[in-house]
């Protein structure tokens, strides 16, 4: 091994409020924030996601080969539909629903995917009291 990920760093026009989107989504508190970065972790000693000032940031266009994706997240959800009304809620736009690929509010698209059965629960249930 030669080094850890430290962070997955996104390029974005405004990053407090990007990074505001992805804290809801992914239910990741900010840990940090900059004039020009903002991270979202578990924790501020936990490695995240970053958000950069990229004043000159040219959005991806879904299925644009000129416009590429730069990236992607997929993001595991318990319930397709639900979650994707929460999305939009946000402030995601729905760019497939056949696909279930959203973009976050600076254009960046996402996928949501259905949990693996390996994976926990999202909401797990309620313990009884």
């Amino acid at each position: 091994m030669i080094g850890r990920l430290h962070h997955v760093v996104v390029d974005c026009p405004e990053p407090a409020p990007l990074a505001g989107f992805y804290s809801a989504l992914l239910g990741l508190p900010v840990t940090y924030t900059s004039d020009d970065w903002v991270v979202i972790a578990k924790d501020d000693t936990t490695s995240g996601i970053a958000f950069q000032l990229a004043p000159d940031h040219q959005p991806p266009q879904w299925r644009d080969p000129s416009h590429p994706q730069q990236f992607h997240l997929d993001v595991m959800v318990d319930g397709l539909e639900a979650a994707g009304r929460e999305v939009l809620e946000l402030g995601g736009l729905l760019l497939s629903a056949e696909d279930h690929v959203y973009a976050d509010p600076a254009g960046h698209p996402f996928c949501l995917i259905p949990r693996p059965a390996w994976a926990d629960p999202i909401h797990p249930p309620a313990s009884p009291s």
